[in-house]
């Protein structure tokens, strides 16, 4: 469950703290770290502790609230503790240093000052995990380092509709309940700064089965992915747009799966190639 929302930067944050039934409390008390001597990665029992930040300095999604809601709700069923918030103080040593995996759910734009990059790049280098979900790729364009952490950059996308991915990897905890050929409706991202090879593609698009754009990318299409960086662990998934992705059972498993990969209490199944 959201055990606390941390510095509540929107009504949406509260809504959806309200829905799980958390206790939105607001204060500069509540970034203060939650479980002191432990360090990011070094939890290894079933259960993890997961930040979700939602911030956003560009477009704001509208699904940002029933995610979270629906993140903490998943927590609730499989073990593990969600925190939320829009506040970017919580990007210091001490209080990243209380979670297994960051969840940058649809931020937008620049999010972060040099000082809570400094500390986020710290998080990860110690072990920390990380998780983008949809437009965490339209996020800090400036940063370079964020930029190879979450894998590509959002280059565009056609008009939401109904297509065709292709799941290539089906032993991975994120897409092994996947079915190879997963047919649905989301709001598709074309991507730049994307290399081959420089991740572990879990699943691509079939650009012969929607309209991509002009922006498309052609084969090489990858929406899912995971990889190593920096000593710590990172996973994207470019789906979750709409507010009904979160009520998709197959979404939410293909999420979880993420989350216990990049939280460290899932075989991490990232290596390139």
């Amino acid at each position: 469950m959201i055990k606390r929302s941390i510095i509540l930067g929107t009504a949406g944050l509260l809504a959806a703290a309200v829905l799980t039934g958390g206790v939105a409390q607001a204060g500069p008390d509540d970034v203060a770290a939650k479980a002191p001597g432990k360090h990011a990665g070094g939890h290894h029992s079933k259960d993890f502790d997961a930040l979700i930040f939602s911030k956003t300095a560009a477009f704001r999604h509208s699904s940002i609230p029933t995610g979270i809601a629906r993140i903490a709700q998943l927590g609730e069923r499989e073990g593990f503790d969600v925190d939320a918030t829009e506040n970017a103080g919580a990007f210091n040593d001490a209080t990243l240093a209380s979670y297994d995996v960051v969840i940058f759910l649809s931020t937008t734009g620049d999010v972060l000052n040099d000082t809570q990059q400094a500390a986020f790049e710290r998080y990860i280098q110690q072990g920390g995990g990380y998780v983008g979900i949809h437009a965490a790729s339209d996020t800090e364009y400036d940063w370079p380092w964020y930029g190879d952490l979450v894998g590509a950059y959002f280059n565009g996308h056609p008009a939401q509709q109904t297509a065709t991915i292709q799941v290539v990897d089906r032993k991975n905890p994120s897409t092994k309940k996947l079915p190879k050929r997963w047919t649905r409706f989301d709001e598709w991202y074309n991507f730049r700064d994307y290399e081959d090879g420089s991740v572990k593609v879990l699943a691509r698009l079939d650009e012969t089965t929607y309209d991509a754009g002009p922006t498309a990318m052609g084969y090489d299409h990858p929406i899912i992915w995971c990889h190593p960086f920096d000593g710590g662990r990172a996973w994207y998934t470019a789906l979750g747009h709409t507010e009904a992705s979160y009520d998709e059972p197959l979404f939410m498993s293909h999420l979880l799966g993420g989350l216990q990969q990049a939280a460290g209490v899932a075989k991490f199944k990232c290596g390139r190639g």
